[in-house]
């Protein structure tokens, strides 16, 4: 089973639709926190220190993500036509939807990492230093964590 883990993750990272789709997300993400002037996502014209609007647009851009990153493990066993090879194997067919499933939830962890940057940065734009509500910030990653699994 965790060869099967290993094998979908590298496929994923060794082909350039992975890295698109996760740059992708990060765009958005940015775009919405940092650039796009006068909605309420926006965190440098909210006029206080908080990732708040980070944790209100990750669910919707989730929402594209995910899809995009499981629909292809199976479509492209099949595709390929591996997927008969994978089903001979001395793995229950449980152990290759679980390895799917994690290696899953592991490409959409790699893709919520990056985000710890606006975290950072917020911490840093706060007035003083450090004046922003890390455990709601740490607790709001769980949720989005359990949102994505």
């Amino acid at each position: 089973m965790y060869s099967l883990f290993k094998k979908e993750i590298n496929s994923f990272l060794n082909s350039l639709i992975g890295y698109i789709s996760i740059a992708v997300f990060l765009i958005v993400i940015g775009l919405f926190l940092w650039v796009f002037p006068g909605n309420d996502l926006n965190i440098a014209d909210s006029g206080y220190a908080a990732v708040d609007s980070l944790f209100n647009i990750t669910p919707w851009v989730y929402m594209f993500l995910i899809p995009a990153i499981t629909m292809r493990m199976f479509s492209e066993e099949k595709r390929t036509g591996t997927l008969e090879i994978l089903l001979t194997k001395p793995l229950t067919e449980f152990q290759i939807v679980l390895a799917k499933y994690l290696s899953g939830l592991v490409l959409v962890i790699f893709s919520l990492l990056p985000t710890l940057v606006y975290v950072v940065t917020v911490y840093k734009y706060a007035a003083p230093v450090g004046n922003i509500d890390l455990g709601g910030i740490a607790g709001s990653y769980i949720g989005l964590f359990f949102l994505a699994s």
